[in-house]
């Protein structure tokens, strides 16, 4: 294994090394500063191959370019972004934001140290915070494999959690192991919070992350280690008896924690959905939660048998009947048995006089007499007598007012919509965050006998297509993750998400496709039946001004590649061939190529006006080409 990197190394000409932040088996972390990004800090991921033949070291350089790729792909503000990948002197290199805050598990050692630990509420919201990001991950085929406290950072810009080390380099350096033909499986996770199927056998699913996240969530209520919670002879977790929670949100995390994976939630939709269900439950009796944890309390001083239980005794003082208090406190036992009795001359009540008792009585009753004769006499008078021919008119009776019930208003609905500007045949990206009661709606011009085609990257959102009329154009274009289809009609469509039931925010990717409809060729005789008329396959690429990627991918004469960039007005954009037989074709805004900008192999100009701008990447042979191209953006100062 090569040493460490010498601090103040600056590598690129651009990254300048402050400090090692940590090292494993499968590679080394570097805090260093970004000098083409205002010394922006930065975290340096080197990867380290297990063999360092010429051979297996191609094998790990290609797995690399190909991996990194995806990781361009995680658009997240909680997970820390992927800048840029490179090669120096034979070490492989990811740049990605530094995230400054503290992990969970120095959060915990710090409660710990004051005799506390991590409240069910603090605990619930964590998970809700982090399924979001788990679904973004999920949807692109990326596992994490290492949930742990020490992967959780809160940041101190926003007191957000932040997913560090989601296993990409340990995935990386997997696949390199597994490429050098290594005889053991090579396995990803932490002992004690990865599931059995991933230390055993190295295959991971999303509910193996579930499961991990259970483990870290039992972990900060309790503030014991997974290896004092989990019994190894019966496969169990015993967690509950160190804290008192909810038996509903237990009941969820007995779950994500099954050793079998069919028996946990399958995704994150799920558990969100069973989340939601326990905030019912809460919000109908708010009291629950209370009374659970003293019905607990009392049973578990009652059983124990080393305290004695104690009766509750009333605390109000006690004062013997016809006997005069005691009002000396310090008087001892000795001399208030000393003390003479003295007899107390009791005062006669009146109600033990009976001739007293008669004289009440007969006053009572001459009372009562006149006053009975009294009442007759008035209601006698003041009678109306009944009316013998003519019938008093009926006078309906006021009905009695029904009291109106008062509902609390639920949270008013938030709609937000924006118009996209789409070019036929090049891919349209927009991303954004749907919360629980939310819609977004994303507008555009189409002509009948377009083809369509939109996709979201995510869990927790749907989208439907509604046409002019504001009804969905079919039924298959109804609350999918996914639609392509024809437009029927010409005018203003209408691309509507939607969160799904139980997720209370959800970040999302939206990527839509118009393509005008493929005209008949006019006659077989104009097109030679040798010349084949390519497809060409749009990528919108992501490139911050002072970045340079490196996609790569395959082109032939059946596919053509294509990058969206975009550039502003004044920026510098440069393209180079790193690798295959392949030359470039560079294309403005307008679809129109540039002049001199054609069958080369790079090419560096400052663009006159803002846009998409278009690489084409086109073979040099009849025959299908693997390459790498590099993608630079500047601003001139």
């Amino acid at each position: 294994m090569q040493p460490p990197i010498p601090l103040e190394s600056v590598l690129q000409n651009r990254y300048r090394i402050i400090q090692v932040l940590g090292q494993g088996g499968f590679g080394r972390t570097y805090l260093a500063q970004d000098q083409g990004r205002f010394n922006e800090l930065c975290a340096l991921k080197e990867l380290i191959p297990n063999q360092n033949d010429d051979f297996h070291l191609e094998k790990s350089k290609e797995l690399f370019q190909r991996e990194a790729a995806t990781l361009y792909q995680i658009q997240h503000p909680q997970v820390p972004q992927f800048r840029a990948n490179f090669e120096e002197d034979q070490r492989l290199f990811l740049v990605q934001d530094y995230v400054e805050g503290k992990t969970y598990h120095e959060l915990l050692e710090e409660r710990k140290a004051q005799g506390q630990t991590f409240s069910e509420v603090a605990v619930l919201q964590l998970i809700r915070q982090l399924l979001p990001v788990l679904a973004h991950l999920h949807t692109r085929g990326i596992i994490h494999r290492d949930i742990s406290p020490d992967n959780i950072i809160l940041r101190e810009s926003d007191n957000k959690p932040v997913l560090i080390d989601f296993g990409v380099v340990k995935e990386l350096a997997t696949q390199f192991q597994s490429a050098n033909n290594s005889p053991q499986p090579t396995t990803v996770g932490k002992l004690g919070y990865a599931p059995s199927e991933q230390l055993q056998t190295g295959k991971a699913y999303p509910n193996s992350d579930l499961y991990a996240l259970a483990v870290t969530a039992i972990v900060l209520l309790t503030g014991k280690e997974p290896q004092e919670l989990f019994d190894d002879t019966e496969l169990t977790w015993n967690w509950q008896q160190w804290v008192t929670i909810t038996p509903e949100f237990a009941a969820v995390l007995n779950r994500m924690l099954s050793v079998r994976p069919g028996d946990r939630y399958q995704s994150v939709v799920e558990v969100a959905k069973a989340l939601s269900s326990v905030d019912r439950l809460n919000a109908t009796n708010p009291q629950l939660p209370n009374l659970h944890r003293k019905a607990i309390a009392n049973t578990e001083e009652s059983s124990s048998p080393s305290e004695p239980v104690t009766p509750e005794v009333s605390q109000i003082q006690t004062i013997a009947v016809n006997r005069r208090p005691n009002l000396i406190g310090s008087s001892s036992h000795q001399s208030r048995q000393s003390d003479p009795v003295i007899p107390v001359t009791r005062k006669r009540e009146i109600w033990e006089n009976p001739w007293a008792v008669i004289g009440i009585g007969l006053c009572v009753a001459i009372v009562a007499g006149f006053g009975s004769l009294f009442l007759v006499s008035y209601f006698l008078s003041n009678r109306t007598p009944e009316p013998q021919s003519f019938p008093s008119p009926i006078v309906p009776e006021s009905p009695t007012p029904t009291p109106t019930v008062t509902e609390t208003p639920s949270p008013e609905p938030t709609t937000f919509s924006q118009q996209l500007d789409l070019v036929p045949g090049a891919t349209a990206s927009v991303s954004g965050t749907l919360q629980a009661n939310g819609t977004a709606n994303y507008t555009f011009n189409g002509e009948q006998g377009q083809q369509l085609s939109t996709a979201l990257a995510q869990e927790g959102v749907l989208l439907t297509v509604l046409g002019p009329n504001q009804a969905p154009i079919e039924e298959l274009a109804r609350r999918v993750t996914r639609y392509q289809g024809t437009l029927p009609f010409t005018g203003e469509y209408t691309i509507q998400l939607s969160p799904v039931q139980g997720i209370e925010e959800s970040n999302y990717q939206l990527d839509v496709l118009l393509e005008n409809p493929v005209l008949p060729t006019p006659t077989p005789t104009e097109t030679p039946p040798s010349t084949v008329i390519p497809t060409v396959v749009p990528e919108r690429i992501s490139v911050n001004p002072g970045e340079v990627v490196t996609p790569s991918g395959i082109t032939g004469p059946q596919q053509i590649t294509r990058y969206l960039v975009n550039v502003q007005e004044g920026q510098v954009l440069s393209v180079a061939v790193a690798q295959g037989a392949v030359t470039l074709d560079i294309r403005d805004p307008d679809g129109q190529l540039i002049e001199g900008a054609t069958n080369l192999l790079n090419w560096q100009s400052q663009v006159s006006r803002s846009g998409d701008y278009q690489i084409d990447m086109i073979p040099t042979a009849n025959e299908d080409i693997e390459f790498t191209v590099n993608i630079g953006i500047e601003n001139l100062q």
